[in-house]
């Protein structure tokens, strides 16, 4: 099953279950996805379908990412209460993200990446940071991964950075 099926049956399930938070939840996704294949359609792509389970893995990500700063800045502020809130939603996200890579695998994928693209310096980041996103889109932060490539890549240019 697709990931926007997979949205659309767990919101046909909170409709039936009254739940009122998950189904708000639910709904958000399932706007954000809509805005992503109205703007594909704006785009001069004529044969546009709407997104791709990539593309709605990234907008989980970035939806995922925006709450638990949402929380940490609520959190700041001494708004505990919509802290939790933020952190439900963000709950509810995760259900249709895959399971995210340790540290060990992150690592091994980064070897594998540069392996993959023939990276031998940091000016072939680029490369390296493309093929992780086609490959593990929504299953590590790329924020913290671009540091990693690059000490990666620093490490086999024998210090050259």
């Amino acid at each position: 099953m697709d990931m926007r099926s997979r949205v659309n049956t767990a919101l046909k399930q909170a409709m039936k279950d009254k739940e009122a938070e998950r189904l708000s939840t639910l709904r958000l996704i399932n706007a954000a996805i809509k805005d992503r294949d109205i703007a594909s359609r704006a785009s001069d792509n004529e044969e546009a379908k709407g997104c791709g389970d990539t593309e709605v893995l990234e907008i989980l990500g970035k939806m995922t990412k925006q709450r638990k700063e949402s929380a940490r800045a609520y959190e700041e502020g001494g708004r505990l209460d919509l802290a939790e809130r933020e952190l439900r939603e963000v709950e509810v996200i995760e259900e249709f993200l895959p399971k995210q890579l340790d540290e060990d695998e992150v690592s091994k994928a980064i070897q594998t990446a540069i392996t993959a693209t023939g990276a031998g310096s940091i000016r072939d980041m680029g490369k390296v940071m493309g093929e992780l996103k086609t490959r593990y889109t929504g299953q590590m932060d790329f924020g913290k991964v671009g540091p990693m490539v690059k000490d990666h890549l620093c490490a086999a240019s024998n210090g050259g950075c």
